[in-house]
């Protein structure tokens, strides 16, 4: 008996090494292997401006893995990040492996085309022209609306405390600028210089901004200012949570701004192109629509909007393309007017 074990522990010790360099070599090949391919998790990496956060963690995203899934039996990962559209876009033009970006405004898209990051108007190819959803600009005032704003006008009285996103990385200053000039032309049509007086008139009073629009409310909940222009979007979703410590003024006329989807070609590994292309496909079906009614931006499909009665009635609405589009709207408003004009004589 003693013979035996002996003889036992020594083929064990003989076959030890063979069994080590097979688990070496099992493990060597694994990611290779059909068996574990199935297990792996497809990967899509995510960029989006600020303010997209909860809709795209809370809502989006659960609501397209669940249906990968049950389509292909695979599962999905997402690897996402969320900042000022001005930043992200920064950032992509650095080299960042996002696969897709949602972006504040067409603008940054246009500037990742011009930096050779995405072909020249290659978001123009997907459903609305890649905009996937929108939201109006409004004004968020203190509880009681203690200095009676109603409007943009009011915001450039004197001694109103204005807090604004930095158009130098936030898309949503942006907007805001051209909602403030935009309101200003379309009460006195007939006056050339109503835009700027009243975009003059706000950023004399501007006395706090922040990199995002995200950022902009954080320093307005920390008690800066009178008044914050921002996404309704953001506010409906605070508000229905019962984390809103203000009320929404929502402006006569504003701008309704429209965010754009672009696919980064050169980062999509030929193994994840069905999935990402599935998932960009996703955003514009009715199921990812209403998620985003849900969370407080309104949807390219009007029909779905009525599903919010949270959203507020602007008497008049208007759009980028109403001056001529973002490349027109930068040159003729953001620059020239308040860039050059406004910031200088309100020394900034």
């Amino acid at each position: 008996m003693v013979i035996k074990r002996r003889l036992l522990r020594q083929r064990l010790r003989a076959l030890l090494p063979p069994l080590l360099l097979a688990a070496l070599a099992l493990y060597a090949i694994w990611p290779w292997l059909p068996l574990s391919q199935a297990a792996r998790p497809r990967t899509i990496v995510f960029y989006g401006f600020s303010i997209l956060g909860e809709a795209m963690n809370n809502g989006i995203f659960p609501a397209f893995q669940e249906e990968w899934r049950s389509r292909t039996g695979e599962r999905v990962e997402f690897i996402s990040s969320f900042a000022g559209s001005g930043t992200i876009t920064n950032q992509l033009i650095m080299g960042v492996p996002a696969e897709v970006a949602l972006l504040s405004l067409e603008l940054d898209a246009l500037r990742l085309s011009d930096a050779g990051v995405i072909p020249p108007q290659s978001w123009r190819s997907l459903p609305h022209h890649g905009v996937v959803n929108r939201t109006p600009f409004i004004i968020l005032v203190r509880p009681g609306n203690p200095v009676n704003i109603q409007d943009f006008d009011d915001l450039a009285r004197p001694g109103v405390r204005v807090v604004h996103p930095d158009p130098l990385t936030s898309g949503g200053a942006n907007w805001a600028i051209v909602a403030e000039y935009g309101a200003g032309q379309r009460q006195h049509p007939a006056d050339p210089e109503a835009g700027y007086r009243l975009l003059q008139g706000i950023w004399r009073n501007v006395v706090a901004q922040a990199s995002s629009a995200r950022a902009a409310r954080t320093q307005f909940e920390n008690g800066f200012g009178d008044a914050l222009i921002t996404y309704e979007q953001e506010a409906l979703y605070d508000r229905a949570r019962g984390r809103l410590n203000a009320e929404i003024v929502y402006p006569r006329s504003t701008i309704l701004s429209e965010h754009t989807l672009v696919v980064v070609e050169r980062n999509v590994a030929p193994a994840e192109r069905d999935v990402v292309d599935a998932f960009v496909d996703f955003l514009w079906s009715e199921q990812a629509q209403r998620i985003f009614v849900q969370y407080g931006f309104r949807s390219v499909d009007e029909a779905l909007n009525t599903s919010n009665p949270a959203f507020g009635k602007i008497a008049d609405p208007f759009l980028i393309d109403d001056f001529g589009g973002w490349l027109s709207a930068k040159r003729d408003i953001v620059d020239a007017i308040w860039r050059d004009r406004v910031l200088p004589e309100v020394g900034r």
